[in-house]
């Protein structure tokens, strides 16, 4: 079995630091770089880029609204052609720093708000796939498990991911409990690193509510910004690789 790790990170902006970038990156296999509308600015995106070649982590891109004050977490109201638009120009910017040092891009995944919104938009996932379709069919279209927009991707021959959340709460319809709600986010290690397991090898994980939810998990989402982020993610690797499930990035098994 093989799976993938990664995180949001390159979510820093100016003076202010946000995440554990430097420590997290020793453990996971693929970096959604925040491409300066929610958080990064070019200095950072840059140094993200260059810490993950050190560390041959691979890179996306983590596209966003518009939103940089609330860090992308607030819904929009856009159409389907400026959602296109949008993606692909944060696209083209993290671009510019991974040719820069010789690398290539590995996928992309839409960032808070917008990543949700998708799940019950489609008209908004297809701008969003239309914008990564535009600038690369190679790219990897990483989405919640199980969802819609996986499936509309398939459809226009993108490669598609299915990103499971190892810390964060799911409602029974396979969408996750909102970050306002008690529960959403767990941060206790041991509780993390059985439901990523279930996850991984059982194919689902239980609901807020008791109930089971079916999932399938292609790469796991670890958050670079929770307290605790350096030893979550160092003892999910360890649990799943004394498991005998081995931690690659996602080009490696995603055809």
């Amino acid at each position: 079995m093989k799976v993938d790790l990664n995180s949001d990170l390159g979510e820093s902006f100016g003076r202010y630091k946000l995440g554990l970038d430097e420590e997290v990156m020793k453990y996971i296999t693929s970096a959604n770089v925040a491409c300066g509308w929610h958080a990064g600015d070019p200095l950072v995106m840059r140094k993200t880029v260059k810490l993950a070649k050190e560390l041959n982590v691979a890179i996306g891109a983590h596209p966003s609204y518009p939103d940089l004050m609330g860090f992308g977490r607030r819904y929009m109201d856009i159409t389907r052609e400026e959602a296109r638009n949008y993606i692909l120009y944060q696209i083209g910017a993290l671009y510019a720093f991974v040719k820069a040092e010789g690398l290539e891009l590995q996928h992309v995944k839409p960032h808070g708000a917008l990543y949700n919104a998708l799940v019950k938009d489609e008209e908004l996932a297809r701008g969003v796939l239309e914008g990564i379709a535009d600038f690369d069919k190679n790219l990897i279209f990483v989405g919640l498990s199980m969802s819609k927009p996986l499936e509309v991707a398939k459809e226009m021959g993108l490669k598609v991911a299915h990103e499971v959340f190892a810390d964060r709460a799911y409602n029974p319809d396979g969408t996750l409990v909102s970050r306002r709600k008690p529960g959403a986010v767990i941060h206790d290690k041991e509780v993390i690193a059985e439901r990523v397991l279930s996850m991984v090898k059982d194919g689902g994980v239980k609901a807020i509510n008791g109930e089971w939810v079916e999932l399938k998990a292609d790469t796991i989402c670890v958050h670079g910004d929770n307290p605790k982020a350096l030893e979550i993610t160092a003892y999910i690797r360890k649990r799943l690789e004394e498991e005998g499930i081995k931690i690659v990035p996602m080009r490696e098994f995603m055809r």
